[in-house]
């Protein structure tokens, strides 16, 4: 049994230490915001945040969590950042298959609140390992610059 802090509270999965952390969150807590998407920590789909920090949950196994805070897309919108981040997404339409939406707003959340001010260069390296398939990137800048003013 490990002990997690995910989105304020501490539960208790059944699993190897080495399980990632992504699977404990849809397979042992039922929490399926999180997605898989390529399982090399290489898409994007899977980040959360670990003490505010974007990780890619994939590859993080429940082991390195330790007492960490995990933060998950069911629980970004209960922080004043993470709640504009996804009232913008909803405002500038950002999603259109909307599976790596997930992933995208956690990283988007985690860049706005270390840097309400973000130029497009600071956008790009901070989105740079969230992939679309879709090609929502203008959409995502768009949305991104747009919860900065909202921040502001």
């Amino acid at each position: 049994m490990t002990s997690l802090n995910v989105n304020g509270k501490t539960v208790t999965v059944d699993a190897d230490p080495s399980t990632p952390l992504l699977w404990a969150l849809r397979d042992d807590l039922q929490m399926t915001g999180t997605k898989f998407g390529c399982g090399a920590a290489l898409c994007g789909a899977c980040t959360v945040h670990l003490n505010g920090q974007p990780v890619r949950s994939c590859v993080t196994p429940i082991s390195a969590v330790g007492d960490q805070k995990v933060t998950t897309v069911e629980a970004v919108a209960a922080d004043r950042v993470g709640k504009a981040v996804q009232t913008a997404w909803v405002r500038n339409d950002v999603a259109q298959c909307g599976y790596c939406q997930s992933g995208q707003i956690m990283s988007a959340t985690a860049l706005l609140k270390t840097n309400r001010k973000p130029s497009d260069a600071d956008i790009d390296a901070a989105m740079a390992g969230n992939i679309c398939r879709c090609g929502t990137y203008a959409r995502v800048r768009a949305a991104i610059k747009d919860a900065a003013r909202a921040l502001a």
